[in-house]
């Protein structure tokens, strides 16, 4: 269960070709690779990037800005495709160069799927965006209700009538992927929670995510497991962009954050339930780990959206559908994943 405005319109991949991708085909990766995405798509090309999305140099981040997109780009069949990282099993995944933009390697980009508290990084993206992290918002009463309606959720224990500001209630949505914390969020900055969807669902737009839906804040499976969906290519996107922001980079980079007992609010400690940064049991830290979410639910299984940094380097991934019932074991299939990529830069 889960632990749980950039105007960038038409975004497409492009970029120079420097770094060659590997595409795989079938839903566990180690298979051999193929010119082709299971989905019938063309694979990408050494020439296919996010364009415009890319972070700047590794380890520095900005603030949440206006991007320029790219045009677009026809892809072509990768040259000489070898296999990506073995011995994982997920229903889709990739891996891309987090300063150039550009894949080293993907199964099944643009398959949709579900992909449970991964959609909290949108959420964040939207509230960030508005810039009032000082602000102070009441924990409302009716959170308790939509908990209740709700199968497992991850709380992060906000107890009703609390007044928390912007920027503890999205450390309580990111750490322990608080869905208390983005019900609170996405009421207050909505307002109410329909706007605040149409919202997330227009900034989708907005950044070329074309392969994803969003029907809730985070990412529970309402109304049903399958109603909302993202693609392993709009998730490198999403990732992009959220980590270019001080504020989200800081928050999803540490391991815990406690927030003493104050004027208006209790005392409390949130845990990072990021396998590759987190103190849960089970966690195991992986060097140069920097962020960024974690999702599960029965539909999508276990998901992570990942980057770490080596050597000057930094990469960022996604891997959907691990099986499974404990979102620990996405760790080590991300730590292949990335093993596999700063082998082969």
């Amino acid at each position: 269960m889960p632990r749980f405005i950039i105007a960038l319109a038409g975004v497409a991949l492009a970029g120079a070709a420097t770094i060659p991708v590997y595409a795989t085909t079938s839903g566990s990766s180690g298979s051999s690779a193929s010119p082709a995405s299971a989905s019938g798509s063309p694979a990408a090309s050494a020439s296919e990037s996010f364009g415009g999305l890319a972070h700047g140099q590794a380890g520095q981040a900005t603030p949440i800005v206006t991007l320029t997109p790219t045009g677009p780009a026809t892809p072509t069949p990768a040259q000489s495709p070898v296999p990506g990282p073995a011995g994982i099993k997920i229903a889709a995944g990739a891996l891309a160069n987090a300063r150039t933009g550009k894949l080293l390697w993907y199964d099944n980009l643009h398959r949709q799927l579900p992909i449970g508290s991964i959609v909290k990084v949108m959420t964040a993206i939207v509230v960030i965006k508005e810039g009032t992290l000082n602000r102070v918002i009441t924990v409302p009463k009716s959170v308790v209700k939509y908990l209740k309606s709700q199968d497992q959720p991850s709380v992060a224990g906000l107890v009703v009538g609390d007044k928390l500001t912007t920027r503890e209630l999205l450390e309580a949505m990111l750490l322990p992927s608080g869905c208390d914390a983005a019900y609170t969020l996405a009421n207050a900055y909505g307002p109410g929670i329909s706007a605040f969807i149409a919202t997330m669902n227009a900034q989708a737009a907005a950044m070329g995510m074309t392969g994803t839906h969003f029907t809730n804040f985070d990412g529970m499976p309402w109304p049903t497991e399958h109603s909302q969906w993202s693609t392993p290519a709009d998730l490198i996107k999403l990732g992009l962009t959220a980590m270019k922001d001080t504020v989200f980079r800081q928050m999803v980079g540490q391991s815990s954050y406690t927030l003493k007992a104050g004027d208006g609010h209790h005392a409390y400690l949130w845990q990072n339930a990021n396998p590759l940064i987190g103190t849960y049991p089970g966690s195991d830290d992986y060097r140069g780990a920097i962020g960024i979410k974690t999702g599960d639910t029965k539909a999508a299984k276990l998901c992570l959206l990942f980057e770490a940094v080596r050597n000057g380097v930094t990469l960022i991934g996604v891997t959907l559908g691990t099986p499974g019932d404990d979102v620990n074991k996405t760790g080590p299939v991300a730590t292949k994943v990335l093993n596999w990529g700063f082998a082969h830069l």
